[in-house]
């Protein structure tokens, strides 16, 4: 709980993969392409490795700070973890109990990717679903995967389609994650990311040429993730003490997903006020009988205020109030023109 706290906001894109594993680009490349589309972080995660790391990609860019970490992933390719602020490579060799065990016990950061995967169309990219759900370790989830929504949505019908217009196919994060995020909330703080599992992929076409399918500088211009820090982050600073401060917003579950295809959601807030203070996402507050969200938008849309994983109401505009009648796990849901544009993480009202 805050009173009066300032926050410093920063969007990134996370989940992103390089010629170090499957990836189309160099991180030099990449970083150049992440300045363009005006992010402030990104987030690098190749599969099983951490070379971008040792081999000194990692830094500033301009203004632009870019972290490695590594996508993990078990024998039977399922399981996939982005694990971020480690220097150990843990790699299929391992169960994934023991590489979600291990990177809490180094102290990173530890997500699950594209969580309920699936998929049967194309044999070549089965689906890498996650099945440790009796784990406690893990910080968060990714309840929105650009690539995964793109690729699960994909026929021999629509191909051509899709391929031509990518960002119109992301639609909305898969509403079995969402659920499951609500129900793991209910137990503890899981914080939600957006990830673009960016790989700039060539896919020839009847045989005659090549296209390249989502393209970095297209991902980029979809899913966000965007973090509020305790301390304002300045361009040139020790990187590691930059990067930590990203983690440790992440950690905390102070940030917030949106479709930056929509329109830019810099500026949004999700607070809870009473008598007692103030809190933001990742927070909790004490139920009072004067609690009321506040949400403030950079334009008017609908809001939906979620509680305990159920739709409690709604409201239109760009600052809009809720009252919360009892404790439990709060979140909202915004969206412009019925399609899904910012989601919340979540804050705790308790007894």
């Amino acid at each position: 709980m805050e009173s009066t706290k300032k926050y410093f906001e920063y969007q990134g894109i996370i989940h992103v993969h390089s010629v170090f594993s499957d990836g189309t680009r160099p991180i030099p490349e990449i970083a150049q392409i992440a300045k363009e589309v005006g992010v402030d972080f990104l987030l690098i995660t190749d599969h099983n490795t951490l070379r971008g790391k040792f081999e000194g990609f990692e830094g500033w860019y301009g203004n632009l700070l870019v972290g490695v970490g590594n996508e993990i992933n078990d024998a039977e390719d399922k399981n996939h973890y982005l694990a971020f602020g480690i220097d150990d490579e843990l790699g299929p060799t391992m169960k994934a109990e023991e590489y979600v065990e291990r990177v809490h016990q180094l102290g990173g950061l530890g997500i699950i990717a594209h969580p309920d995967e699936s998929r049967n169309h194309i044999s070549k990219y089965p689906p890498y679903p996650w099945t440790l759900w009796n784990s406690e370790l893990f910080h968060g989830i990714e309840i929105w995967n650009q690539m995964s929504e793109w690729m699960e949505g994909l026929t021999h019908f629509n191909k051509i389609w899709r391929i031509w217009h990518p960002r119109r196919s992301i639609v909305s994060p898969k509403q079995e994650t969402l659920d499951r995020w609500d129900e793991l909330n209910l137990k503890r703080k899981v914080v939600g990311i957006g990830g673009v599992d960016a790989h700039g992929f060539l896919h020839r076409l009847w045989g005659l040429f090549s296209i390249r399918v989502f393209r970095y500088k297209v991902s980029f211009r979809t899913i966000r993730t965007h973090v509020l820090t305790d301390e304002p982050i300045n361009v040139g600073e020790d990187v590691q003490s930059a990067l930590h401060k990203i983690y440790q917003a992440i950690k905390e579950a102070r940030c917030f997903i949106s479709h930056n295809y929509l329109g830019q959601a810099k500026g949004f807030t999700f607070v809870a006020k009473n008598s007692e203070g103030m809190a933001t996402m990742g927070q909790s507050l004490p139920l009072r009988p004067n609690t009321v969200f506040e949400v403030n938008l950079p334009r008017e849309a609908n809001v939906l205020l979620i509680h305990n994983g159920k739709q409690l109401a709604a409201k239109r505009g760009n600052k809009v109030a809720f009252e919360a009648p009892a404790a439990g796990v709060y979140r909202v849901e915004v969206k412009l023109d019925e399609r899904p544009w910012i989601y919340s993480n979540n804050i705790r009202v308790t007894e």
